[in-house]
């Protein structure tokens, strides 16, 4: 009865395979059954053995044979090995009470390691198994799935991720300031640098990580300043000489985008500085165009320049200064 019972529980375990084989011990043992406890004294007699059948670790019983090795045991069995299955003992071996015959069925796996994908068949029961049969070593960060100790199945997808962890440093530049001073004794027009700004330089470390040769993060651990940047200092001249001024009105026009303006006389590429006298505001710009021919304006203003000194919603400024400007 505790026999039976044994047999039951490792039939619900096994493989569809593994179910196979384990029927075919059954019936073989049945087969042989002796009749009568006078039949089994003749049977054992007649050089009867009892043999252990174990497959993928597992054990499937005993099995009562007259053969004498073990491929004529396998034979009798109606069992067939796979090419890449493992026997032990050899077929040739020659069977004795109490052998112990292990089956070792090889599994098809598709092994991802890093990146790089193959088939492969093992007669590994775990991951583990398989990667020494393989002669595949892993690093302590390397992320292995399903874990070592995971037993295989036939078509099981083994997946490695390669991981790197390295400190980098970057050397990183630090923007100058920009300063700029006035000089009144420069002309409008002068600008010069009277001290060359130079980039400064820090030095980072990062933590980064790797996974199969791909970054994947990048943490900061620490800065350190390595050169102070040098502030850029630029002079402009703000001495503006001017010459006859007109009175009249503005208006203004989208023309090229830059602070220039259109006047009917003054000549082209001359310069004048236009003030709003209602709110004391002025701006430079270049006559490069003719124009407004509407009495009483004396300028009309391209759009950037206009709104420097009125809202372009009021059209029209209509009480201006102009000033030529002879520097």
């Amino acid at each position: 009865m505790r026999a039976c019972t044994h047999i039951k529980g490792l039939f619900a375990r096994a493989s569809g395979a593994t179910k196979k084989l384990l029927l075919m011990v059954v019936l073989a043992f049945i087969s042989v059954w002796p009749a009568s406890v006078s039949q089994a004294v003749d049977t054992f007699s007649q050089s009867a053995k009892r043999v252990q059948i174990v497959v993928d670790g597992l054990p499937m019983g005993a099995v009562e044979t007259r053969t004498e090795t073990v491929e004529q045991l396998l034979e009798e069995m109606q069992f067939s090995l796979g090419e890449q299955d493992r026997l032990f003992p050899a077929p040739d071996s020659t069977l004795a009470y109490g052998s112990i015959i292990q089956i070792q069925h090889a599994r098809h796996i598709t092994l991802v390691d890093g990146k790089d994908t193959r088939k492969i068949v093992t007669i590994g029961r775990t991951v583990r198994e398989m990667l020494t049969e393989e002669k595949i070593a892993l690093d302590e960060d390397d992320i292995l799935v399903p874990t070592r100790e995971s037993a295989l199945r036939e078509g099981m997808k083994v997946s490695i991720t390669r991981v790197e962890i390295r400190e980098e440093t970057v050397m990183k530049n630090v923007p100058f300031e920009k300063i700029v001073k006035s000089d009144d004794k420069m002309s409008w027009r002068e600008k010069k640098v009277t001290q060359k700004g130079e980039a400064g330089e820090d030095k980072l470390l990062y933590k980064v990580v790797y996974h199969n040769g791909q970054e994947i993060s990048r943490k900061k651990l620490s800065q350190e300043r390595q050169k102070e940047p040098v502030t850029e200092i630029v002079t402009e001249g703000t001495y503006v000489k001017v010459g006859k001024a007109h009175l009249g009105a503005a208006s203004w026009y989208a023309f090229t985008g830059t602070m220039s303006a259109a006047n009917p006389w003054l000549p082209i590429g001359s310069y004048v500085r236009v003030t709003n006298m209602a709110n004391g505001k002025s701006v430079i710009v270049r006559i490069n165009d003719r124009g407004p021919f509407v009495p009483g304006r004396i300028i009309d203003l391209d759009k950037v320049a206009f709104q420097k000194i009125a809202s372009l919603g009021a059209g029209v400024i209509h009480e201006i200064k102009m000033e030529e400007i002879l520097n």
